[in-house]
Protein backbone atom coordinates (compact mmCIF):
# COMPACT_ATOMS: atom_id res chain seq x y z
CA UNK A 1 0.00 0.00 0.00
CA UNK A 2 1.27 3.78 -0.33
CA UNK A 3 2.53 5.42 2.59
CA UNK A 4 0.82 8.17 3.77
CA UNK A 5 2.47 11.47 6.18
CA UNK A 6 1.17 12.78 8.75
CA UNK A 7 2.49 15.59 10.74
CA UNK A 8 3.27 14.58 14.65
CA UNK A 9 4.70 16.24 17.16
CA UNK A 10 6.10 18.73 15.16
CA UNK A 11 7.80 15.82 12.76
CA UNK A 12 6.53 13.78 9.60
CA UNK A 13 5.52 10.65 10.58
CA UNK A 14 5.37 7.71 7.98
CA UNK A 15 1.84 5.98 8.36
CA UNK A 16 0.64 2.74 6.34
CA UNK A 17 -2.80 3.20 5.37
CA UNK A 18 -5.56 -0.03 5.90
CA UNK A 19 -8.99 -0.36 5.45
CA UNK A 20 -11.86 0.95 8.48
CA UNK A 21 -11.49 -2.89 9.48
CA UNK A 22 -7.39 -3.12 10.24
CA UNK A 23 -6.89 0.24 12.37
CA UNK A 24 -4.22 -1.81 14.33
CA UNK A 25 -1.92 -1.60 10.81
CA UNK A 26 -1.73 1.82 10.98
CA UNK A 27 1.94 3.67 11.97
CA UNK A 28 5.02 4.45 11.12
CA UNK A 29 7.24 2.04 13.14
CA UNK A 30 9.33 -0.43 11.45
CA UNK A 31 7.40 -3.20 13.62
CA UNK A 32 4.20 -2.46 11.20
CA UNK A 33 6.17 -1.89 8.21
CA UNK A 34 7.53 -5.56 8.82
CA UNK A 35 3.94 -6.70 9.26
CA UNK A 36 3.21 -4.54 5.79
CA UNK A 37 5.60 -6.73 3.65
CA UNK A 38 4.45 -9.56 5.29
CA UNK A 39 1.53 -8.96 4.18
CA UNK A 40 1.99 -8.13 0.94
CA UNK A 41 4.05 -11.19 0.29
CA UNK A 42 1.03 -13.44 2.12
CA UNK A 43 -1.48 -11.79 -0.42
CA UNK A 44 0.75 -12.79 -3.45
CA UNK A 45 0.46 -16.49 -2.29
CA UNK A 46 -2.11 -18.86 -1.71
CA UNK A 47 -0.23 -20.70 0.77
CA UNK A 48 -1.76 -21.06 4.47
CA UNK A 49 -0.82 -18.16 6.65
CA UNK A 50 -0.22 -17.87 10.54
CA UNK A 51 -1.40 -14.66 12.05
CA UNK A 52 0.50 -14.73 16.16
CA UNK A 53 -0.54 -12.12 18.80
CA UNK A 54 -1.11 -11.33 22.23
CA UNK A 55 -4.51 -11.16 23.57
CA UNK A 56 -6.06 -7.87 22.33
CA UNK A 57 -4.24 -7.85 19.06
CA UNK A 58 -6.56 -7.53 16.22
CA UNK A 59 -5.64 -10.60 14.74
CA UNK A 60 -9.24 -11.07 12.42
CA UNK A 61 -8.83 -7.65 11.23
CA UNK A 62 -5.74 -8.45 9.78
CA UNK A 63 -6.87 -11.78 8.50
CA UNK A 64 -10.01 -9.68 6.76
CA UNK A 65 -7.06 -7.72 5.51
CA UNK A 66 -4.85 -10.61 4.22
CA UNK A 67 -8.44 -11.77 2.21
CA UNK A 68 -9.20 -8.71 0.80
CA UNK A 69 -5.99 -8.11 -0.68
CA UNK A 70 -6.01 -11.58 -2.00
CA UNK A 71 -6.98 -13.20 -5.22
CA UNK A 72 -9.45 -14.58 -3.40
CA UNK A 73 -11.11 -11.67 -2.28
CA UNK A 74 -14.55 -11.42 -4.17
CA UNK A 75 -15.27 -15.09 -2.53
CA UNK A 76 -16.09 -15.52 1.09
CA UNK A 77 -14.52 -14.83 4.12
CA UNK A 78 -15.51 -17.57 6.73
CA UNK A 79 -14.72 -17.56 10.29
CA UNK A 80 -14.73 -20.36 12.80
CA UNK A 81 -13.68 -19.49 16.61
CA UNK A 82 -12.38 -22.54 17.70
CA UNK A 83 -11.91 -21.66 21.08
CA UNK A 84 -15.32 -22.26 21.55
CA UNK A 85 -16.39 -23.92 24.98
CA UNK A 86 -18.84 -26.12 23.30
CA UNK A 87 -16.17 -28.30 21.54
CA UNK A 88 -19.39 -30.43 20.02
CA UNK A 89 -20.80 -27.50 18.36
CA UNK A 90 -17.07 -26.39 16.72
CA UNK A 91 -17.04 -29.79 15.00
CA UNK A 92 -20.32 -29.05 13.56
CA UNK A 93 -19.61 -25.58 12.54
CA UNK A 94 -16.79 -27.14 10.67
CA UNK A 95 -17.55 -29.99 8.85
CA UNK A 96 -21.36 -30.24 9.91
CA UNK A 97 -23.53 -33.10 10.93
CA UNK A 98 -22.10 -36.50 10.02
CA UNK A 99 -23.99 -38.94 11.85
CA UNK A 100 -22.89 -42.63 11.94
CA UNK A 101 -20.42 -41.33 9.21
CA UNK A 102 -17.80 -43.91 7.91
CA UNK A 103 -14.13 -43.40 6.63
CA UNK A 104 -13.56 -42.57 3.35
CA UNK A 105 -10.68 -41.44 0.33
CA UNK A 106 -11.32 -38.11 1.05
CA UNK A 107 -12.67 -36.31 4.52
CA UNK A 108 -16.70 -36.13 4.49
CA UNK A 109 -18.00 -33.28 5.46
CA UNK A 110 -21.91 -31.76 5.16
CA UNK A 111 -23.39 -28.64 2.78
CA UNK A 112 -23.90 -26.59 5.64
CA UNK A 113 -20.30 -26.70 7.14
CA UNK A 114 -17.84 -23.83 6.84
CA UNK A 115 -15.39 -26.05 5.57
CA UNK A 116 -18.57 -26.57 2.57
CA UNK A 117 -19.05 -22.44 3.34
CA UNK A 118 -15.73 -21.14 2.27
CA UNK A 119 -14.93 -23.23 -1.10
CA UNK A 120 -12.74 -20.59 -3.57
CA UNK A 121 -12.29 -18.18 -0.35
CA UNK A 122 -10.56 -18.18 2.78
CA UNK A 123 -11.06 -19.98 5.99
CA UNK A 124 -10.11 -18.52 9.29
CA UNK A 125 -9.46 -20.45 12.24
CA UNK A 126 -9.42 -17.86 14.98
CA UNK A 127 -7.09 -19.60 18.22
CA UNK A 128 -6.93 -23.09 16.39
CA UNK A 129 -4.18 -24.00 19.18
CA UNK A 130 -7.70 -25.07 21.11
CA UNK A 131 -8.82 -27.21 18.65
CA UNK A 132 -8.97 -30.91 20.17
CA UNK A 133 -6.52 -33.25 18.11
CA UNK A 134 -9.09 -35.02 16.29
CA UNK A 135 -10.21 -31.76 14.40
CA UNK A 136 -6.86 -31.08 13.95
CA UNK A 137 -6.38 -34.25 12.34
CA UNK A 138 -9.38 -33.72 9.92
CA UNK A 139 -8.34 -30.23 8.73
CA UNK A 140 -5.11 -31.82 8.25
CA UNK A 141 -6.09 -34.16 6.10
CA UNK A 142 -8.22 -31.83 4.09
CA UNK A 143 -5.09 -30.13 3.33
CA UNK A 144 -3.16 -32.43 2.25
CA UNK A 145 -5.89 -33.81 -0.17
CA UNK A 146 -6.89 -30.28 -1.36
CA UNK A 147 -10.70 -32.31 -1.69
CA UNK A 148 -13.02 -33.12 0.15
CA UNK A 149 -17.04 -35.12 0.24
CA UNK A 150 -19.56 -32.82 -0.07
CA UNK A 151 -22.86 -35.27 1.12
CA UNK A 152 -20.88 -37.63 -0.76
CA UNK A 153 -19.64 -35.64 -3.91
CA UNK A 154 -15.98 -35.17 -4.55
CA UNK A 155 -14.96 -31.23 -4.73
CA UNK A 156 -11.91 -29.62 -4.73
CA UNK A 157 -11.42 -27.12 -1.49
CA UNK A 158 -9.74 -24.45 -3.01
CA UNK A 159 -10.17 -22.47 -0.51
CA UNK A 160 -6.86 -20.49 1.81
CA UNK A 161 -6.32 -21.82 5.25
CA UNK A 162 -5.48 -19.00 7.34
CA UNK A 163 -5.04 -18.94 11.06
CA UNK A 164 -4.28 -17.14 13.99
CA UNK A 165 -3.02 -18.78 17.63
CA UNK A 166 -0.99 -17.00 20.66
CA UNK A 167 2.83 -17.05 20.33
CA UNK A 168 3.26 -20.25 22.03
CA UNK A 169 1.43 -22.22 19.55
CA UNK A 170 5.54 -23.30 18.72
CA UNK A 171 6.13 -24.81 22.25
CA UNK A 172 2.53 -26.39 21.84
CA UNK A 173 4.15 -28.06 18.50
CA UNK A 174 7.39 -28.82 20.26
CA UNK A 175 4.90 -30.21 23.57
CA UNK A 176 3.11 -32.88 20.30
CA UNK A 177 0.07 -30.73 21.63
CA UNK A 178 -0.58 -29.47 18.03
CA UNK A 179 0.05 -31.40 15.26
CA UNK A 180 2.86 -30.75 13.19
CA UNK A 181 1.35 -31.73 9.30
CA UNK A 182 -1.23 -29.17 10.28
CA UNK A 183 1.21 -26.24 11.49
CA UNK A 184 3.26 -27.21 8.48
CA UNK A 185 0.22 -26.46 6.48
CA UNK A 186 -0.61 -23.14 8.04
CA UNK A 187 2.58 -21.75 8.33
CA UNK A 188 3.47 -21.42 4.06
CA UNK A 189 3.53 -17.52 5.72
CA UNK A 190 3.80 -16.10 9.23
CA UNK A 191 2.88 -13.17 10.16
CA UNK A 192 3.75 -11.82 14.12
CA UNK A 193 1.59 -9.03 14.66
CA UNK A 194 3.87 -7.07 17.76
CA UNK A 195 2.16 -5.69 20.69
CA UNK A 196 1.73 -1.88 21.45
CA UNK A 197 4.88 -2.12 23.80
CA UNK A 198 7.30 -2.76 21.11
CA UNK A 199 5.36 -0.10 18.87
CA UNK A 200 5.30 2.57 21.21
CA UNK A 201 5.46 5.47 18.88
CA UNK A 202 2.41 3.91 16.78
CA UNK A 203 0.12 4.78 19.77
CA UNK A 204 -0.56 8.10 19.44
CA UNK A 205 -1.24 7.81 15.67
CA UNK A 206 -3.78 4.94 15.98
CA UNK A 207 -5.58 7.22 18.95
CA UNK A 208 -6.16 9.77 17.12
CA UNK A 209 -7.36 7.48 13.99
CA UNK A 210 -9.73 6.14 17.00
CA UNK A 211 -10.89 9.18 17.91
CA UNK A 212 -11.44 9.99 14.15
CA UNK A 213 -13.53 6.93 13.91
CA UNK A 214 -15.65 7.13 16.90
CA UNK A 215 -16.83 10.98 15.30
CA UNK A 216 -17.34 9.05 11.97
CA UNK A 217 -19.72 7.06 13.76
CA UNK A 218 -21.89 10.32 15.09
CA UNK A 219 -19.74 11.22 18.20
CA UNK A 220 -18.18 14.65 18.13
CA UNK A 221 -15.01 15.53 16.52
CA UNK A 222 -12.10 15.55 19.06
CA UNK A 223 -8.34 15.62 18.89
CA UNK A 224 -5.69 15.47 21.46
CA UNK A 225 -3.09 17.73 23.02
CA UNK A 226 0.48 16.38 22.30
CA UNK A 227 1.17 16.07 26.16
CA UNK A 228 -2.45 13.68 26.30
CA UNK A 229 -0.59 11.93 23.17
CA UNK A 230 2.46 11.45 24.80
CA UNK A 231 1.07 9.90 27.72
CA UNK A 232 -0.84 7.24 25.66
CA UNK A 233 2.73 6.49 24.00
CA UNK A 234 4.36 5.74 27.41
CA UNK A 235 2.16 3.46 28.58
CA UNK A 236 2.69 -0.05 28.09
CA UNK A 237 -0.78 -1.22 26.80
CA UNK A 238 -0.78 -5.11 28.39
CA UNK A 239 -4.22 -5.45 26.76
CA UNK A 240 -2.54 -4.40 23.58
CA UNK A 241 -4.92 -2.30 20.56
CA UNK A 242 -8.32 -3.93 22.65
CA UNK A 243 -7.29 -2.14 25.49
CA UNK A 244 -6.27 0.88 23.91
CA UNK A 245 -9.61 1.36 21.70
CA UNK A 246 -11.80 1.04 25.22
CA UNK A 247 -9.97 3.66 26.97
CA UNK A 248 -10.54 5.95 23.92
CA UNK A 249 -14.18 4.80 23.69
CA UNK A 250 -14.72 5.35 27.62
CA UNK A 251 -12.65 8.66 27.14
CA UNK A 252 -15.42 9.67 23.59
CA UNK A 253 -18.36 8.72 26.29
CA UNK A 254 -17.76 10.81 29.35
CA UNK A 255 -15.49 13.61 28.30
CA UNK A 256 -17.05 16.18 26.24
CA UNK A 257 -14.17 18.78 25.68
CA UNK A 258 -13.09 18.98 21.98
CA UNK A 259 -9.68 18.93 22.87
CA UNK A 260 -8.77 15.82 25.38
CA UNK A 261 -5.85 16.68 28.03
CA UNK A 262 -4.67 14.54 30.34
CA UNK A 263 -6.79 14.60 32.77
CA UNK A 264 -9.66 13.67 30.43
CA UNK A 265 -7.78 10.49 30.56
CA UNK A 266 -6.52 9.37 33.80
CA UNK A 267 -10.27 8.25 34.92
CA UNK A 268 -10.43 6.00 31.61
CA UNK A 269 -7.18 4.57 32.12
CA UNK A 270 -7.31 4.17 35.74
CA UNK A 271 -10.85 2.22 35.01
CA UNK A 272 -9.31 -0.09 32.88
CA UNK A 273 -6.46 -1.49 35.59
CA UNK A 274 -6.98 -3.06 38.78
CA UNK A 275 -6.16 -0.61 41.12
CA UNK A 276 -2.71 -0.90 43.14
CA UNK A 277 -3.17 -1.36 46.62
CA UNK A 278 -2.37 2.19 48.24
CA UNK A 279 0.24 2.85 51.33
CA UNK A 280 0.45 6.05 52.04
CA UNK A 281 3.77 7.57 51.91
CA UNK A 282 4.78 11.43 52.62
CA UNK A 283 2.74 14.47 52.12
CA UNK A 284 0.99 15.76 49.17
CA UNK A 285 3.71 17.81 48.12
CA UNK A 286 5.69 14.71 48.01
CA UNK A 287 3.25 12.78 46.58
CA UNK A 288 2.85 15.55 43.31
CA UNK A 289 6.86 15.34 43.08
CA UNK A 290 6.67 11.62 42.69
CA UNK A 291 3.78 12.30 40.23
CA UNK A 292 5.68 14.73 38.31
CA UNK A 293 9.20 13.13 38.45
CA UNK A 294 7.30 9.86 36.97
CA UNK A 295 4.78 11.75 34.04
CA UNK A 296 8.34 13.71 33.24
CA UNK A 297 10.34 10.27 32.82
CA UNK A 298 7.41 8.68 30.58
CA UNK A 299 7.54 11.46 28.36
CA UNK A 300 10.70 11.62 28.00
CA UNK A 301 11.02 7.96 27.34
CA UNK A 302 8.42 8.21 24.72
CA UNK A 303 10.73 10.93 22.56
CA UNK A 304 13.82 8.73 23.23
CA UNK A 305 15.44 10.90 25.67
CA UNK A 306 15.38 14.01 22.98
CA UNK A 307 15.84 17.12 25.15
CA UNK A 308 14.07 19.25 22.49
CA UNK A 309 10.82 17.21 21.55
CA UNK A 310 10.46 16.58 25.20
CA UNK A 311 10.80 19.74 26.39
CA UNK A 312 7.86 20.91 23.48
CA UNK A 313 5.16 18.20 24.30
CA UNK A 314 6.02 19.43 28.15
CA UNK A 315 5.33 23.00 27.34
CA UNK A 316 8.56 24.12 28.54
CA UNK A 317 12.05 25.83 27.87
CA UNK A 318 14.95 23.17 27.16
CA UNK A 319 17.07 24.50 29.91
CA UNK A 320 13.92 24.28 32.33
CA UNK A 321 13.68 20.84 31.69
CA UNK A 322 17.05 19.92 32.29
CA UNK A 323 16.46 21.67 35.47
CA UNK A 324 13.74 19.90 36.39
CA UNK A 325 15.06 16.82 35.74
CA UNK A 326 17.85 17.44 37.93
CA UNK A 327 15.47 18.19 41.13
CA UNK A 328 13.57 15.58 40.61
CA UNK A 329 16.63 12.97 40.27
CA UNK A 330 15.93 11.70 37.29
CA UNK A 331 19.46 10.72 35.69
CA UNK A 332 21.10 13.17 33.19
CA UNK A 333 23.37 10.53 32.10
CA UNK A 334 20.61 8.63 30.44
CA UNK A 335 19.43 12.07 28.21
CA UNK A 336 20.61 12.58 24.59
CA UNK A 337 20.08 14.87 21.87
Amino acid sequence: MTPDTLTLAGRPARLFAANAGAIELVGRSNAIARVHELLRRAAASDSGTLITGEIGTAVESVARELHGRSRQAAAPFVIVECGAADVASVDRLLFGSLPGAEATDLEPVTGDSRVAAAIGGTLFLQDVSELPASMQARLARIARDGEVRIDGAVVPTMFRLVASASPGIDADVHAHRFRGDLYRRLTGMRIDLPPLRDRPEDVPVLAQRLLDDFAADGAPARTFTQTALALLGALTWPGNFAELRDAIGRVVAETRAEVIQVEDLLPALQLLRAPAPFVPSGNLREARLRFERDYIAAVLQHHGWRMAEAAQTLGIQRPNLYRKARQLGIPLARLSE
